[in-house]
């Protein structure tokens, strides 16, 4: 009797085991962290964070009055936000998705290069290379 116990133990014990081991051969989802890592760097994120933490003033400032300029560092954190890092850590801090899709909007503006001059406009000329006026 004993040893149909036994044997009835082993058997469940090495079925659990073989669960158990099969359960680890599930392919693991790409979740938050993995995103960072290979975006924007986990640490860029947190670092973008305490800026965009030390310039919250200038920000509402901005809402506020709509006259502020929101300086360059402050930009260049909302875009790592914005763009490279978990897009609702600014939701996260207070920003309603409309303000977010503000700073986001303000900064891409504010760092997309200038517009080439267009050169001076000319005088007609006729023909001959005489000015008309």
């Amino acid at each position: 009797m004993e040893l149909k116990y036994i044997i009835l133990f082993l058997l469940s014990t090495t079925s659990f085991l073989e669960n158990a081991t099969a359960a680890r051969d599930l392919p693991i989802e790409q979740g938050l962290f993995a995103t960072l890592e290979s975006d924007g760097g986990l640490v860029d994120c947190w670092n973008a964070l305490a800026e965009i933490k030390t310039c919250s003033n200038e920000i509402i400032v901005y809402f506020v009055s709509g006259t502020t300029n929101i300086s360059p560092p402050c930009c260049k954190a909302i875009s790592m936000i914005t763009h490279h890092c978990w897009h609702s850590m600014l939701t996260a801090l207070g920003f309603t998705t409309d303000e977010d899709n503000v700073l986001r909007g303000y900064c891409d503006g504010s760092s997309a290069p200038a517009a080439a001059a267009t050169p001076p406009v000319q005088p007609p000329v006729d023909l001959m290379g005489d000015v008309l006026v």
